[in-house]
Formats: C-alpha cells, structure tokens, sequence
C-alpha cells in the first residue's frame, strides 16, 4: 500500500483538490486497493470546514467526485503513516519540516512534474482552472513515478 498525503495551507482548496484528483485517477485504473490518499494544513485556520466552494465547482466541471473530507492539521505521526507527504508551494514546504521536524518524504506537487513551480493557493488567486491545471499534471506525473516503480 502506497499512501500519500497531500497538505496546503488550509486543506480546502489546494491538498483537497489533488486528494480528489488523485483518487480518481487511481479509481480510474483499478488501482485503489493499492494506494491510500489523504490531504491535510499546515494552519488551523480552517480545521473542520469541508473542501472550497471553488475546488468543488472546478472539480465538477471535469467530472471528478469530491473526496468527503473535512480539513485537518498536519500531526508529527503523518510522517510515520505516509510513504510521501507532498506540499503544494515552497511555503508549504517550509511549514512541513517546520512541524515535522524533518525534511524526509516531503515532496514538492510540481517536482515530479519536473518543475519547481508552486501550484497557486486560489484563495488568493482566484483562479481555480489554473489550479486544478497545475495540480492534475502533478498527480498524473506523480502516478506514472509510482505505477513504474
């Protein structure tokens, strides 16, 4: 079993989304038995709340079921539980060691994208369809590096 978490600032937009898209891919292929996939914050801003109205609308529109999920704090014991913590932006990045207290497992979504770009927080941005653009290459990248493993 490969499980990953994603984790974003708040886990309603970014990490929920690349939960929901990674799921589907994976539910896609017949390989959901094999992988476990979370997303959770590095902020306790929005603990509890469920995905973003935006993230929600967006994946609609390309047909991709909504993980439930309710927004929960990164925890020291994620990174014993998952195979690969990976963060949307060098922020992110930054907040996961800080909590972890290490660096090991924690990928950056766009890095196996080859990239060192950050998927943007659409929060701020606004624009969800660039999100979920950058967000689905990643997975789809991230998926091909563990199918092939």
């Amino acid at each position: 079993m490969i499980r990953i978490l994603f984790v974003c600032h708040g886990n309603i937009c970014r990490s929920t989304m690349a939960q929901s898209v990674l799921q589907h891919m994976v539910n896609s292929k017949g390989l959901s038995g094999r992988f476990e996939i979370d997303s959770a914050a590095t902020s306790t801003e929005e603990i509890g709340n469920p995905p973003h109205y935006g993230t929600v609308e967006e994946l609609r529109r390309h047909n991709i079921p909504v993980v439930p999920h309710r927004a929960r704090q990164l925890m020291k014991s994620d990174a014993k539980r998952f195979d690969y913590l990976i963060g949307m932006d060098s922020a992110n990045i930054r907040n996961m060691q800080r909590i972890l207290s290490s660096s090991e497992k924690i990928y950056k979504l766009m890095g196996f994208a080859d990239s060192e770009k950050d998927v943007a927080d659409p929060w701020y941005t606004g624009d969800f369809a660039r999100t979920y653009a950058d967000v689905s290459l990643g997975c789809e990248k991230l998926l091909e590096k563990l199918y092939n493993e």
